[in-house]
């Protein structure tokens, strides 16, 4: 069974790319990103990375993450 927790602190976000943890993206009640690792974060923006070349940014603002773990 998967577990979801909700990132919210920059702690939250230093484990999930400490620990390389795939992550789910919601905006606007609809998930646009799964199974992609943080690569880079500030204040403001997510940076996700699913394979070699393909990086997306993504607002702390709009959007919500949530760490998938395998329960």
């Amino acid at each position: 069974m998967a577990i979801n927790r909700k990132l919210l602190t920059d702690r939250d976000f230093e484990e999930a790319a400490a620990n390389r943890t795939r992550l789910r993206v919601f905006k606007d009640d609809h998930l646009v990103e799964s199974g992609s690792i943080i690569v880079r974060f500030d204040e403001t923006t997510v940076v996700l990375q699913s394979n070699v070349s393909d990086l997306t940014y993504y607002s702390r603002g709009e959007c919500e993450f949530f760490e998938l773990r395998r329960g």
